[in-house]
């Protein structure tokens, strides 16, 4: 068996295994980007309907119900006024399009179309039925989740009133609603635009979701995430709602994950792909705004791997045109040596090879993103140095191998967890491959 066969093999055997928790003290790092947390997380509640359940708790797959005209309302007076000046307001629904008036046979599913967001400086522990004021109002909404920064200062209270779901007043909504500290800037918010992939892969509320994901690397965040996938469209529907889209938008990261229905046929054209995307990458970057761009995923499909190259290639003619482009996670690589991932359409991943996309963007941010400039972080020469041999190599992989199959006993060094999360995994195994090529 050759290397990259080895690879793959050992790497299916445990990548839905469990993680194996590390020894070792993990070394605290100083980002540059600043931390948004989330404020909200179970404060007191409060709806006209009498009911909170799922609105603000942990589990993004739990969701407040209730028909158009009913409100929720948070008391946020239990958190320091310094860390609620100015707020994200975030708001989440399960429709599986980001915006689903692209194509005609889709639709939203109780989500907010009409809302306001209001402020009120009553004092805490009773709700106030008296001086709300309007911060935000918005009719005709299309997207099935929003973000609106509100001034908070002076106020104690933030409530989300609805008054249309799926464009009906006699509607019904269900969401979640976040609240997120920005006083210190909008550094930690992200949205991921593209297809089916992205539409199914970067949920928050199937699976634990990329925000969880790099809030167990490091407690200090939680990143403000939406989801911008929309299944069936190419990179020319994403050119024709781009300027709408980010006048949506007030955070800082904007991944483009189009390139999937684009190579499929090569219906689009490789020449054209790279416009569109170009496009795209330059009205990011107008807006400033930092463009995220990740290769497109391998498929088993003929209809796409025929032409994958081609697409591919385009990506990386704009990572070397634009260095303001981050470099976003090489699905293509991924799902090539790990095919066992996809599912049986050959095209989508499974709910493993999801998960693992969330892991990777995670991770891959982490170090890309959030350590970047960090002057405390550990030697990069040494990370992935797991056997303390003062090298990182070959060798050091088939160690990692050995440790996570059970095939060897001998403890890793702290080097080996690449994404410091504190737990040796096969994401770890995933950097460190790649870090060899």
């Amino acid at each position: 068996m050759n290397y990259k066969k080895f690879c793959a093999a050992v790497l299916s055997v445990f990548i839905a295994a469990s993680s194996f928790s590390m020894t070792q003290n993990s070394v605290s790092v100083s980002a540059e980007v600043k931390a948004n947390p989330v404020i909200s997380r179970n404060c007191p509640a409060y709806s006209n309907t009498g009911n909170t359940q799922g609105v603000n708790d942990e589990h993004y797959f739990s969701f407040w119900n209730a028909p158009t005209g009913s409100y929720i309302a948070y008391d946020l007076s239990g958190t320091p006024e310094s860390q609620r000046k100015e707020v994200i307001a975030v708001w989440y629904n399960a429709t599986s399009a980001y915006d689903y008036t692209i194509l005609e046979y889709q639709s939203s599913m109780n989500c907010p179309s009409g809302y306001t967001i209001e402020v009120n400086a009553a004092p805490g522990g009773e709700y106030p039925e008296t001086g709300w004021e309007t911060a935000v109002t918005v009719k005709g909404n299309t997207c099935h989740s929003r973000q609106h920064t509100i001034n908070m200062e002076g106020y104690n209270w933030i409530r989300m009133n609805i008054t249309e779901a799926d464009g009906k007043t006699d509607g019904q909504v269900s969401m979640q609603m976040d609240i997120h500290n920005v006083s210190e800037g909008i550094s930690d918010s992200w949205i991921f635009y593209g297809d089916s992939i992205t539409a199914c892969g970067m949920h928050n509320c199937y699976g634990t979701g990329f925000a969880t994901y790099v809030n167990r690397i490091d407690e200090n965040y939680f990143p403000v995430q939406e989801n911008g996938g929309v299944g069936g469209i190419t990179s020319t529907h994403g050119v024709q709602k781009i300027d709408e889209w980010l006048s949506y938008f007030p955070g800082k990261y904007v991944s483009i994950a189009y390139g999937t229905n684009d190579s499929w046929g090569n219906q689009t054209g490789a020449e054209k792909y790279y416009e569109n995307t170009k496009y795209m990458i330059e009205k990011i970057i107008e807006s400033g705004k930092t463009p995220v761009l990740p290769t497109i995923p391998f498929s088993l499909e003929e209809g796409v791997s025929k032409y994958l190259d081609q697409y591919n290639a385009m990506v990386r003619k704009l990572y070397e045109e634009y260095p303001e482009i981050i470099k976003g996670p090489d699905f293509e690589q991924l799902f090539k040596e790990n095919p066992e991932l996809l599912s049986s359409d050959g095209v989508h991943p499974n709910d493993t090879g999801y998960d693992t996309m969330r892991q990777t963007w995670a991770s891959l941010m982490y170090e890309t993103v959030y350590k970047s400039g960090s002057s405390s972080e550990p030697d990069a020469g040494l990370k992935g140095d797991v056997n303390g041999d003062g090298a990182v190599n070959t060798k050091d992989f088939v160690d990692m191998v050995k440790y996570l199959t059970g095939q060897s006993s001998t403890e890793l060094t702290e080097n080996a967890d690449l994404n410091d999360d504190n737990r040796f995994n096969s994401v770890d195994l995933i950097l460190l491959k790649n870090k060899l090529i």
